[in-house]
């Protein structure tokens, strides 16, 4: 799709396209209502500012959108609006050894306990290994940390899916 298509189709595709970047609704509807776009840039700079605006609530809504990191058994059927993208963004995950899926499938349930949002993390070009280190690290950290470096690795996620529409 490029940008010309995303400014004039319809309000409830340009809703579906968004949504499929981003799955929380207050950054859809605003990415929306923003349109027409100048060029990518704009686009992006745009999508970055919204997501900045947005509170707690927005960023757990996003996060719901997202498999768990290593859980490809459920990525198809639980979350087909992403699930392509999401399956080829943890990619690195799927030739993982067994071993290394199932430490994080411990550490993914550990996290969710403490933090009470899913692990997010910029999966594309990591390898199941270097995932594996960051959930690790990570898990140490207090839950407003935790917080705003999971809302930056969205914002990563949500760019590279933008960047993929044209």
């Amino acid at each position: 799709m490029n940008l010309d298509t995303l400014n004039t189709i319809d309000k409830a595709q340009a809703y579906q396209i968004f949504e499929a970047c981003c799955c929380a609704p207050n950054w859809v509807e605003e990415m929306v209502a923003c349109r027409p776009f100048t060029d990518q840039q704009t686009l992006l700079a745009q999508a970055t500012k919204i997501w900045q605006n947005l509170n707690e609530q927005d960023y757990l809504a996003a996060f719901l959108g997202h498999p768990q990191i290593g859980d490809l058994s459920t990525l198809k059927a639980k979350y087909t609006n992403t699930s392509d993208t999401a399956g080829q963004e943890q990619s690195g995950m799927s030739v993982a050894q067994s071993s290394v899926i199932e430490q994080m499938l411990l550490l993914n349930k550990a996290y969710l306990e403490k933090f009470g949002f899913i692990f997010i993390v910029f999966a594309s070009g990591k390898s199941a290994d270097q995932m594996l280190d960051l959930i690790s690290a990570r898990i140490h950290n207090d839950r407003h940390t935790e917080l705003t470096i999971a809302a930056g690795e969205q914002a990563k996620i949500t760019a590279n899916r933008l960047e993929k529409l044209s």
